[in-house]
């Protein structure tokens, strides 16, 4: 007898045992008995071919050897939802055993029969179901919603909703449980692999307060996107990582209530991808990890201007990318409300050995910068690392005209598209003088290192602390290494020091432009840390 194959079996989800994939066909194959399924698995290493057998091409995959066949009885399609959530969280007709499978309680050796007892086990399941709010069934193995209306009899409580990693093979069943749940705010579908609509359909009202969206891993176009971004009126973050998407379209009355988007690991065409979602109105944090862009540009904001692209973006992540050049940093001063970056693992931060100079260069070249790469920019490291910017660059900036009269001051437009904050900092602090520059020494240089323990007076239980620092350290510089070893927000340090040579006399180090040089210290001696 043939074994019964399901009829939509085409183009669904199915899990065999712990590997996922697709069905491609259904059917028999050459010189074999009975139905096959064809499966492109989404785990290529689960496969044997490329859905061909002795010569005959029967389906077709992205990887040479993605495909096998597998009978139907192998394959796993799916429960409902309902079904689903009641095996997740103990409330299926299973575990009704503690009722008793009969419905009949024995005193001594007469059996009395409890008429009802079954529906009292139903409406107390009903109960617990409906006090659910926070639902997660991820790997249950949810392929469809079930019998109509029984989610929002059953469930009229939820909020948040996790059905990610489950056989899920098309956005209508999605708009079918998600209908269901009127007051739905949360929504993960991520892993999913899922067909969604290619031209624009009726736009439902399943997602009138969907707040938060999780597509990753779906598969899903831009297109595709915006497409079915008409029905998400009110969304406020969506995270799309992992979908292949390289290139964006402008959001056309979509999107426009969405604070954060997460683009991480598509590979986009080019950095100009940028400029189509730029004008998001509200979009306030922007997630572009290892999204292959090799350069940022604002072309509609000259040198010191900002630009009119993302409004009110305060935090973006441009980490694990390809930008090579300081100029892409420099363009970020542009974004009139960033606040804080995430910039790691980009080849421009090669270009500085000493990790250190490499912070200070970032936050003096954009100006708003409250935290960098998850660390608070405190007030004195910004004051110290601006104050060096301002001098490690004079040199520069005299030799390509810069002047400290106001009215022969006229830099060259190559040192103001390489240095485009130079002039406000020179505003700021003034034009570096004369006798600060000619102490310079160039930021590879590998000065001195001075051996010093720092103490905290006003800390007695804080074990000291041993440092190596160069002895061409600006005391500023000093500061703001110290406000981040002891975690003192929002006060003013006040150090001095102690010779080991000359025991009990105490050094203070009042001039924050002065390197530790100035003071004459030496290895061995202690830093004294006040505030």
């Amino acid at each position: 007898m043939a074994a019964w194959v399901r009829p939509d079996a085409l183009g669904r989800r199915v899990a065999c045992g712990t590997d996922y994939g697709t069905v491609r066909y259904v059917g028999s194959v050459s010189r074999t008995a009975g139905i096959w399924l064809g499966v492109e698995w989404d785990d290529p290493q689960r496969g044997k071919h490329d859905g061909s057998y002795e010569g005959t091409q029967y389906f077709k995959c992205r990887h040479p050897r993605g495909g096998s066949f597998i009978r139907p009885n192998k394959a796993n399609f799916g429960v409902d939802f309902l079904t689903a959530v009641k095996d997740r969280y103990g409330l299926n007709d299973k575990q009704d055993v503690q009722y008793g499978t009969e419905n009949t309680v024995v005193f001594g050796t007469k059996a009395v029969e409890f008429v009802g007892m079954d529906s009292v086990a139903e409406q107390q399941r009903q109960v617990q179901l409906n006090k659910l709010v926070d639902i997660s069934v991820r790997e249950c193995a949810v392929s469809h919603a079930g019998q109509e209306e029984e989610i929002s009899r059953t469930c009229a409580n939820m909020r948040h909703i996790n059905i990610s990693k489950n056989l899920i093979s098309s956005w209508e069943t999605v708009i079918a449980i998600a209908s269901q749940v009127q007051k739905l705010e949360t929504l993960n579908v991520s892993e999913n692999k899922m067909r969604f609509p290619s031209t624009s359909t009726f736009i439902s009202s399943a997602f009138s307060n969907l707040k938060v969206l999780a597509l990753n891993q779906t598969e899903i176009t831009w297109t595709e996107v915006l497409l079915c971004a008409q029905g998400w009126p009110v969304l406020e973050e969506l995270y799309l990582s992992s979908n292949n998407i390289t290139v964006l379209e402008r959001p056309e009355n979509v999107l426009q209530t969405l604070k954060l988007l997460d683009l991480s690991d598509n590979q986009l065409l080019d950095g100009n991808q940028l400029h189509l979602i730029a004008q998001l109105p509200r979009l306030e944090q922007l997630i572009l990890r290892n999204t292959g862009i090799s350069s940022i540009h604002f072309p509609d904001a000259g040198f010191g201007c900002k630009t009119k692209m993302f409004p009110l973006l305060k935090r973006l992540a441009i980490n694990d990318n390809k930008i090579s050049q300081w100029s892409s940093i420099n363009e970020l001063d542009k974004l009139p409300s960033l606040r804080a970056l995430q910039c790691n693992n980009n080849p421009f931060m090669d270009t500085e050995k000493n990790p250190e100079t490499l912070i200070q260069l970032i936050i003096a070249k954009i100006s708003q910068l409250e935290v960098l790469n998850n660390c608070e920019i405190l007030p004195a490291e910004r004051r110290g690392a601006e104050l060096d910017y301002r001098k490690i660059f004079g040199n520069d900036w005299l030799k390509a005209g810069g002047h400290w009269n106001p009215e022969k001051n006229k830099p060259s437009e190559e040192f103001l598209a390489a240095h485009p904050r130079y002039p406000s900092l020179c505003l700021k602090y003034g034009a570096p003088e004369e006798g600060e520059l000619k102490g310079r020494q160039p930021l590879t240089l590998k000065n001195q290192l001075l051996t010093l323990t720092i103490k905290c007076p006003e800390k007695p239980d804080q074990k000291p602390v041993e440092k190596k620092l160069p002895e061409s350290m600006t005391i500023q510089k000093v500061k703001g290494l110290l406000y981040r070893l002891f975690k003192i927000p929002g006060s003013e340090l006040k150090l001095s020091y102690e010779s080991s040579k000359l025991e009990g006399k105490e050094v203070e180090l009042d001039n924050d432009l002065k390197p530790l040089q100035f003071y004459s210290i030496e290895s061995g001696d202690c830093v004294l840390v006040r505030w």
